[in-house]
C-alpha cells in the first residue's frame, strides 16, 4: 500500500532512468521521446527536495492507520496504548518534515477531537469504526424507511425516535430475536429512554 503521488513519483523515476539508458544505444531516442526525456528529469529534479518528507510523513499516517485497522483484534486499551506510541513518534518527528509539519500539527489536532470515542469500537462487537461505515448503517436505515413509506426523506418518526429505531433496525439486520431475549431487564434505563422520546416528541410538536 503506498500513497498515489508516490507511486506516481516512482514510475516517473523508473520511465526517466528507462529513457536515459535507451540514450546509450545505437541512433539514440527519438525526438518525441528526448523531450519526455527532458521534461521528465526537469520535473524529478525540481521537486526533488519534497518526496523525502512526504515519504516519510506518508509513513507515519499509514502508520496509524494501521494501528486503528487492528487487524490482530486487540482489545481497545491495547490499540489506544500503541496508538499513542505512533502519535508520540509523529510529535518527535514533526519538525523534521518542513512544510508538512502543519499537516501533522493537524492531524494530532483532530485525533484529539476525536480521542473520548475512538477506541469503543475494539471493546463493543459490531460498533462501526469508522464514519464512512457509520454512515452505511444510516443510509441502510434511511432505505428501509424509505421503502416502506414512500417518501424521500427522512421521516420525523425517525428524526425524534432515532435511539431506539436505529439500533432496533441495525439489529434485526443481523438477527431474529426470539421473545425471552425482549424481556425488559433494565426497567430504570427503559424509563430513562421513555422520557428522552417524549421530550424529543413534545420538542418537535411545538
Amino acid at each position: 500500500m503506498c500513497a498515489s503521488g508516490l507511486k506516481l513519483h516512482d514510475r516517473l523515476t523508473q520511465i526517466a532512468d528507462s529513457a536515459f539508458a535507451g540514450r546509450g544505444k545505437k541512433g539514440g531516442l527519438p525526438p518525441a521521446l528526448s523531450e519526455l526525456h527532458r521534461l521528465l528529469v526537469r520535473g524529478l529534479k525540481k521537486t526533488e527536495g519534497l518526496w523525502p518528507a512526504l515519504a516519510k510523513a506518508y509513513a507515519l499516517v499509514h502508520q496509524a492507520a494501521h494501528v486503528l485497522a487492528n487487524h490482530e483484534d486487540e482489545p481497545a486499551l491495547v490499540v489506544r496504548e500503541r496508538y499513542g506510541k505512533v502519535l508520540a513518534t509523529m510529535r518527535e518527528q514533526q519538525a523534521s518534515l518542513g512544510t508538512l509539519g502543519e499537516a501533522i500539527d493537524t492531524f494530532l489536532k483532530v485525533t484529539q477531537s476525536y480521542w473520548p470515542g475512538l477506541f469503543h469500537c475494539y471493546d463493543v462487537p459490531d460498533l462501526p469504526r469508522t464514519n464512512n461505515e457509520l454512515e452505511h448503517c444510516f443510509g441502510a436505515v434511511r432505505y428501509g424507511e424509505r421503502r416502506a413509506s414512500g417518501r424521500r426523506g427522512a421521516i420525523a418518526a425517525l428524526v425524534v425516535r432515532g435511539p431506539v429505531r436505529v439500533l432496533t433496525a441495525l439489529a434485526l439486520r443481523r438477527q431474529c430475536f426470539l421473545p425471552r431475549a425482549l424481556v425488559l431487564k433494565d426497567p430504570e434505563a427503559w424509563s430513562t429512554m421513555r422520557e428522552q422520546l417524549t421530550f424529543r416528541r413534545e420538542a418537535r410538536r411545538q
